[in-house]
């Protein structure tokens, strides 16, 4: 762990060498997410509720699914390129040496001017939380924790899936981006708005409704069962069968002659 953290404050000051970049980067981040943001207050501007649900709530849903992403997107980035990795080449290299496939991965690549989007997350939070009349008890608070935890860890596993598909077929998959970037996008809504069959493939299939909707009705105070809020921890099962698949990939691996 010593080391890991020795790599993100490497990567961290090769990346602030060039600080305008870094700051134009991040702000481009900033306002990008912020324009979606104006397209859901306009609406709710025109329309008070969907399917229910207020503007504060809405806003809480968003914020939760785009600052789950934003870090996984800014530590796990790794596996977001790792098309690169076999391309290139550099994927043999990392098997050569002694520290393991995965750490390395992960630093190989990390953006930190992310934060610019997770800045933009942080902030509706703060607009929300003061409008949303939720009495913030311990357990309340606890879920609202766990469903940034298990959005990190779903948004993981998809990443750790996508680089287990990339042995397969070298070139990445854009269908995967309907799962990542489209989760987050379509995810500023609660599930679900989009009907009884896409909320059920993404609570049984791809687990977000785990840690975006389920949890958000015990938050809300739609629903008084507890257990919603422990259901975001079910993100971390749905690691274990995506990590296999990238062991098995691995095994198949075979160099592309780069």
């Amino acid at each position: 762990m010593k080391l890991y953290f020795k790599y993100i404050a490497m990567l961290f000051k090769s990346q602030m060498q060039y600080k305008a970049s870094f700051v134009m980067t991040a702000l481009g981040q900033f306002l990008v997410s912020f324009t979606v943001f104006l397209g859901v207050y306009f609406m709710y501007s025109r329309f008070h509720s969907v399917d229910g649900f207020d503007f504060s709530e809405i806003l809480i849903c968003f914020s939760v699914v785009l600052m789950a992403f934003s870090i996984t997107e800014c530590f796990f980035r790794g596996f977001d390129v790792f098309p690169r990795l076999i391309r290139g080449g550099d994927l043999d290299r990392i098997l050569v040496r002694p520290c393991g496939v995965v750490f390395q991965v992960l630093t190989s690549n990390m953006e930190f001017s992310r934060i610019g989007r997770l800045l933009q997350a942080v902030l509706m939070l703060f607009v929300a939380i003061p409008q949303s009349g939720i009495v913030w008890t311990w357990d309340k608070v606890l879920t609202l924790i766990l469903m940034l935890i298990g959005g990190v860890a779903v948004f993981s596993a998809l990443f750790i899936l996508y680089a287990g598909i990339s042995f397969f077929t070298i070139e990445g998959l854009e269908f995967m981006n309907i799962f990542t970037d489209g989760s987050r996008e379509f995810g500023k809504y609660p599930l679900s708005i989009y009907g009884e069959g896409v909320l059920k493939f993404f609570t049984y299939i791809i687990p977000i409704a785990l840690f975006q909707y389920y949890p958000l009705l015990y938050l809300i105070g739609r629903s008084d069962r507890i257990v919603l809020s422990l259901l975001p921890l079910l993100g971390f099962v749905f690691l274990i069968p995506c990590y296999a698949f990238f062991r098995f990939g691995l095994l198949k691996y075979q160099s592309t002659g780069s």
